[in-house]
């Protein structure tokens, strides 16, 4: 059965479903809808949930109960996450499971409450101290974040690893149908790594300190080896009308809905645009998309950013065609004229693109 949801709201009830029993949060907005509905809904499940005395604070609580086996959340909007950033690396370091949930606001400093996408590279790139990666993973609807919310869950224990949900204010407070179809979990499988208390067990250990000469590199490589099995079996994107493609739009979240407009539009014409919408931000679809640029003219990348992705499509690309950048800042939001004027610009000889930009209404 659908239900009408917000993406916030789905993202709470998709972790209940995935069995998450512990949720630590402190209000911010455009999050806030999150934190109240696991207020409620983790009680009847017999769940835990804290409103902490900070971001910081429940970060730090998410690492106890995931050291204890307990499959464990935590949510904020930009600047909430760039609190938990210590946190998110001890979690990294003690190859701990958890679920962080980031729906971004405008930036940097406070900025403002609007929609933003400016958190890529604090997400992908590893915002904390350290060698580590955590699991990125961008819905671009309601439903995807909570199909999304629910996979992350199982990815984060099969790797022992953080996985981050990259979200943004649109994403978080729109409203779509949503449904639930995935299985309820309430016993989970125990996990022979996670601490059960001191009184007649075996030993176990969680940390993320190797202060005699040599461990700490052993075990950055057993890391590295974890994190290329992620890139290797993990990597998930959307492609949409790319074949022969002249230009391709390469986007996620919110800005892939926006693309997707443009793309539908132009489906007449003999002018192609096409669309790669990467779904796991970390791991990068590097090698689809280094693939799809030897057959484009060129490439576009649209964020609501001044520009973070479009490195890693460039460094996927490795000069194989032109790849050019469109952003909007500050709150601001591409809209599909604005896609279209810029793909008019980057292709002007095309008598096909200005064809596409009378279709679009512009004189």
């Amino acid at each position: 059965m659908k239900q009408l949801l917000t993406g916030n709201e789905a993202a709470a009830e998709a972790a209940i479903y995935a069995g998450c029993r512990y949720y630590y949060g402190y209000p911010i907005t455009p999050q806030n809808e999150l934190i109240n509905y696991m207020s409620f809904r983790m009680p009847q499940v017999k769940g835990t949930f804290i409103q902490a005395e900070s971001e910081i604070a429940a970060i730090n609580m998410v690492y106890g109960s995931a050291a204890a086996g307990g499959r464990s959340m935590t949510s904020s909007s930009s600047p909430g996450i760039s609190l938990k950033q210590e946190g998110i690396s001890y979690l990294a370091g003690s190859e701990l499971p958890c679920v962080i949930v980031n729906i971004q606001r405008g930036g940097p400093g406070l900025g403002d409450i609007s929609a933003s996408q400016a958190d890529y590279f604090q997400s992908v790139k590893g915002g904390g101290h350290g060698d580590y990666h955590v699991i990125v993973l961008a819905p671009s609807s309601v439903q995807e974040m909570a199909d999304l919310v629910y996979d992350a869950f199982d990815l984060a224990d099969k790797y022992r690893n953080p996985v981050l949900i990259l979200g943004d204010a649109q994403i978080g407070q729109l409203m779509e149908p949503v449904e639930f179809k995935k299985e309820f979990k309430e016993n989970l499988p125990p996990k022979d790594w996670a601490l059960t208390g001191a009184k007649n067990r075996n030993k176990r250990v969680i940390k993320s300190f190797y202060p005699v000469k040599g461990e700490l590199e052993v075990f950055n490589a057993k890391l590295q080896s974890k994190y290329k099995e992620i890139e290797n079996n993990e990597i998930r994107y959307e492609a949409v009308n790319i074949h022969k493609a002249d230009v391709i739009l390469v986007a996620y979240g919110t800005s892939a809905r926006i693309c997707k407009e443009v793309v539908r539009k132009s489906n007449h014409l003999k002018f192609r645009i096409g669309l790669i919408r990467p779904i796991t931000l970390w791991p990068f679809p590097t090698e689809f998309i280094r693939n799809m640029s030897e057959r484009a003219r060129c490439m576009l990348t649209v964020e609501m950013s001044a520009g973070q992705m479009v490195e890693d499509v460039r460094l996927a690309v490795e000069g194989r065609c032109p790849v050019h950048f469109y952003g909007r800042t500050g709150g601001g939001v591409p809209t599909s004229l604005e896609i279209v004027k810029k793909i008019v610009e980057i292709m002007p000889k095309n008598k096909a693109a200005k064809t596409l930009l009378q279709f679009a209404g512009v004189k």
